[in-house]
């Protein structure tokens, strides 16, 4: 496994899901080796590593951690688009193991699309995010609405980033050309990235909840009286403008018949705690590990993902499935992809937002239908067992191991 962030040092779904996918293939048998840039975490949080994720015995991890000449070497990488600093280490942890197969991930900082290059195994890309069409990495346009057409240049100098050199010159379409496959967790993934130019095929293979966290789910430990038996939703994820956070904060302005609980951290939260004042029903809980997740989402009337931006997928959605919890989503995205199979409200608007609330509070029937919808949803699609499946049936077909 190839990526820049992993967990602790890790800030989204995409490094949670290769920690995901590293444990599975190890319950499975496999060894696994994980390369990830602790540089890259250090240089954009303001926090230390949260948490513990352990790890059977056959992952072996590899952080790479050079201090203030990693840094600069970030930045070489995100101009270049290759590792300078860092090519021989990267060069020898690749080459000198003789891997069967190598999984690059979010791959924007750790050795940007140059370390495709690297390695002679069977190569396999995840696109979590739309880093290899997006310089911002999520098609999000001037801060303030999702990107409708290409204007990248004036869009990363409105984000204060300086543009990357290697844009301009074919190399994103070289370095590509080195991977065997690139997978998708949606099918939106494929729509948008081909919408924007991307050449390569995209295979589709969903993201799975792991079967030792849904039965931890199972455990009653913790969850006698979340929210001291108020009514709530729920919020799970970084507090950034993407994640529309103050859409819910706007919307609970006027719908005070439960609570809103907002579970996580990012640069926005100042600035949403600032819009929650005088709305005492709406409460900020920080950073909490999984057990007590677990027993928030288990109990909440849904869980609300409220994102303004391109979701390539959206993990609270299996989170909440895994514990019969529907969920509420925008139209955009791959959201409603997930939520139409069955598990949730989609809505369009802030008024339909509001009606969905409302709805599930006044007939628990029709949370626990679409609970149960969500869980049969995760069963069928988005479990471990179906996803190694489809995954080695994909290393199979490419000609790597059964």
């Amino acid at each position: 496994m190839v990526t820049t962030f992993y967990p602790p040092a890790n800030f989204g779904g995409d490094g949670i899901f290769v920690y995901r996918l590293t444990n599975a293939l190890a319950r499975y048998g496999h060894e696994v080796h994980v390369v990830h840039d602790v540089d890259a975490f250090h240089l954009l949080s303001n926090r230390p590593p949260q948490h513990n994720f352990p790890h059977p015995p056959n992952v072996v991890l590899h952080p790479l951690e050079y201090g203030k000449r990693g840094e600069i070497d970030l930045l070489m990488v995100h101009q270049l688009g290759r590792p300078l600093l860092k090519h021989a280490a990267l060069q020898e942890l690749l080459t000198g193991e003789q891997f069967d197969v190598i999984h690059f991930h979010n791959i924007s900082l750790l050795g940007g699309p140059g370390i495709l290059r690297y390695g002679d195994a069977l190569k396999l890309c995840t696109l979590h995010e739309c880093w290899f069409v997006c310089p911002m990495h999520v098609l999000w346009r001037f801060d303030r609405e999702p990107c409708t057409r290409r204007t990248c240049l004036a869009c990363t100098l409105h984000g204060r980033r300086p543009p990357q050199l290697w844009r301009y010159t074919g190399q994103r379409d070289r370095d590509i050309a080195q991977v065997d496959a690139f997978i998708g967790p949606s099918h939106f993934v494929e729509e948008i990235y081909h919408r924007h130019g991307f050449p390569a095929p995209i295979h589709y293979l969903p993201y799975f909840f792991p079967d030792v966290e849904a039965e931890a789910h199972g455990e009653t430990a913790q969850e006698t009286t979340p929210n001291d038996g108020r009514p709530y939703f729920i919020f799970v994820g970084r507090l950034e403008k993407i994640k529309g956070v103050q859409v819910l904060i706007e919307a609970f302005r006027h719908f005070q018949q439960a609570d809103l609980l907002i579970a996580g951290a990012g640069a926005y939260e100042p600035e949403l705690r600032a819009m929650a004042q005088g709305l005492p029903h709406v409460r900020f809980l920080g950073l909490l590990d999984h057990a007590r997740l677990r027993a928030l989402y288990r109990h909440a009337i849904a869980t609300l993902i409220p994102s303004l931006c391109y979701e390539t997928f959206g993990w609270p959605t299996l989170e909440s499935f895994a514990v019969s919890t529907p969920v509420i989503v925008p139209d955009r995205g791959a959201l409603p992809e997930i939520v139409r199979s069955g598990g949730g409200l989609v809505y369009t608007n802030t008024v339909e937002l509001i009606e969905a609330m409302a709805t599930l509070q006044r007939s628990p029937a029709r949370r626990d239908t679409l609970g149960a919808d969500g869980y049969a949803s995760y069963r069928t699609h988005y479990s471990e067992e179906s996803h190694l499946a489809q995954y080695h049936r994909l290393l199979g077909e490419l000609g790597g191991f059964n």
